[in-house]
C-alpha cells in the first residue's frame, strides 16, 4: 500500500469507499504497482477479497505483498483472501484429466472460447458469505489481474464485458453494495482527470505533478 497514492485518492484503509468499479489501463508503461496497492489496501481495510490472478503466480504477489506489509499466505489461511491462480489452473485444464464439474477456465478445452460462466460461478461462490464465516470482514472486493489475458486466450470482447457486468452486479446488488446513478449535471465533475508522473521505488512510489519530476527538470 502506497500512502502517497492514498492521499491522491483521498482514502485510507480506515475509511475505504464502497460501491466503486475501478478499471486500470496502462500503455507504454507498467501500472502493475496499482494492482499490488489495491490488494494490500483492501486486505488492510479488513475486506473479504477474491483475487482472480491471471497474469502472475501466487508467490509473485505474495513477495510484493510482504514488501508492502501484508502476507497473502496468512490472509488466505484465515479466510480473508480467496486466491485463484490462473496460471496453475490453466495447466490443470489443458494437461490433466478433465473433472466432472466445470473448471473456472473450462473454456480452454472448448472449441469456442466464449463462455466465462464457470469463472463467474467461482467468483460468485467465493464472495458469497457463509453461515459460519467470521463477521469481522467488511464488504467483499473483487480484483482481477488482468482482463486482457482473457482476450489473449481467445475470449471475445463481448464475453469479457459480460463477465465484468455480472461480477459488478453480484458485488453491488446481491451482496448489498450501492449502485450510484449520477445526474447529467455531474458529468463535468465526474470526467475531471488529473495527470501525475511517478517514480517506482523498492517499497514505495513517489508522485509528481506533470512536468515537476526532478528527472525532467
Amino acid at each position: 500500500m502506497f500512502p502517497e497514492l492514498n492521499n491522491l485518492l483521498d482514502t485510507t484503509p480506515d475509511r475505504p469507499e464502497q460501491g466503486r468499479l475501478t478499471l486500470l489501463c496502462d500503455a507504454r508503461t507498467d501500472g502493475s504497482f496499482l494492482v499490488h496497492h489495491f490488494l494490500s489496501f483492501y486486505l488492510k481495510a479488513r475486506c473479504k477479497v477474491c483475487f482472480v490472478a491471471l497474469a502472475q503466480s501466487f508467490s509473485h504477489y505474495n513477495i510484493v505483498g510482504q514488501k508492502l506489509g501484508i502476507s497473502l499466505t496468512t490472509a488466505r489461511e484465515r479466510g480473508q483472501l480467496v486466491f485463484f491462480e490462473g496460471l496453475k489452473a490453466a495447466v490443470d485444464v489443458i494437461f490433466r484429466t478433465p473433472r466432472e464439474e466445470p473448471q473456472p477456465l473450462q473454456f480452454l478445452r472448448e472449441a469456442t472460447a466464449e463462455s466465462l460462466q464457470p469463472l463467474y460461478d467461482f467468483v460468485q461462490k467465493s464472495l458469497k458469505p457463509e453461515a459460519n464465516e467470521d463477521t469481522w470482514w467488511r464488504w467483499p472486493v473483487l480484483l482481477v489481474d488482468d482482463l486482457s489475458v482473457l482476450l489473449s486466450l481467445g475470449v471475445g470482447a463481448v464475453s469479457v464485458l459480460d463477465f465484468v457486468h455480472y461480477c459488478r452486479a453480484t458485488v453491488c446488488w446481491q451482496l448489498k453494495l450501492r449502485i450510484l446513478w449520477r445526474l447529467p449535471q455531474a458529468t463535468a465533475q465526474r470526467d475531471r482527470s488529473l495527470t501525475y508522473q511517478y517514480k517506482i521505488q523498492d517499497k514505495n512510489v513517489s508522485f509528481f505533478a506533470k512536468g515537476m519530476s526532478p528527472a525532467v527538470l
